[in-house]
């Protein structure tokens, strides 16, 4: 079928992956919302009820993802679809989840200390909660899609950017082609998809120089300077990828601080 099936595909995909990423955000924050004060009990109830619909969530995100990938692969060789599942740690950070979902209210907590007032105190434990779920939930997915791949055969993938708006940082990493083996870069509140690239002939790092010299005069017009030949891009001083202590690759900014292996405690 071709272009047109694939583009289907990536449509269904999409309404869906959303739809389930959307549903399970709304959820958890009014649960959040919903807490008649946020001490030791109200954490550890919060965590009690939001935890089964957060893990199904991340299931089902690995399901439709592999069922995606396996027609999308499919349909790139001539070859039928085989989607026989994944299977999903529940602990895809390598931390235990109730852990995780505690956080937002130490994060409220340690506001309050700080002598902040109540409701901004509670607004950055909520935001907190936001960027855990939106990430565990993207977690799910490329944690899927590199088993899907990998079972496949495929060897390289790209990013599909997602939506109307995306970040600089999607936007030049989607110029790339990526290894199966290596999980595809994130960053939190990230929502792009991987997309294989089937075949075993390497096609090279840049995928789209047209949006890669783009990203050069983005560059250029930030920092005052950018590379025009497109093949030793000035930006990766700028936007690089780091191993993140939890989430893996992540894409982030040279100047920015970041979690690495070392700085999470051991179980």
């Amino acid at each position: 079928m071709g272009e047109a099936l694939q583009n289907a595909l990536g449509d269904r995909y999409d309404a869906l992956s959303t739809s389930l990423r959307s549903r399970v955000v709304q959820f958890v924050l009014d649960a959040f919302d919903s807490l008649g004060s946020y001490r030791d009990a109200d954490a550890a109830l919060f965590v009690e009820r939001v935890l089964p619909t957060v893990l199904a969530a991340q299931a089902q995100m690995g399901q439709i993802t592999d069922a995606y990938l396996a027609a999308m692969i499919a349909d790139m060789a001539g070859t039928s679809a085989t989607a026989t599942g994944v299977v999903l740690d529940e602990a895809l950070r390598g931390v235990p989840p109730d852990e995780v979902y505690r956080r937002p209210f130490v994060s409220t907590w340690t506001a309050l200390s700080d002598g902040k007032p109540f409701p901004q105190a509670l607004a950055e434990g909520r935001t907190r909660l936001l960027s855990i779920t939106e990430t565990d939930m993207q977690l799910a997915r490329t944690h899927a899609a590199q088993q899907s791949m990998q079972r496949s055969g495929a060897q390289f993938f790209r990013r599909r950017l997602n939506g109307p708006g995306n970040c600089a940082l999607c936007t030049i990493a989607s110029t790339q082609r990526y290894r199966v083996e290596r999980l595809m870069p994130i960053h939190p509140g990230c929502d792009c998809k991987v997309e294989p690239l089937v075949g075993d002939r390497d096609p090279g790092p840049v995928l789209d120089e047209g949006l890669l010299k783009q990203a050069h005069a983005a560059v250029a017009k930030t920092v005052g300077k950018s590379d025009a030949g497109g093949r030793a891009p000035d930006y990766r001083e700028v936007i690089i990828t780091r191993e993140h202590g939890e989430y893996g690759p992540l894409l982030a900014v040279r100047r920015h601080e970041y979690t690495g292996p070392s700085d999470v405690p051991s179980p």
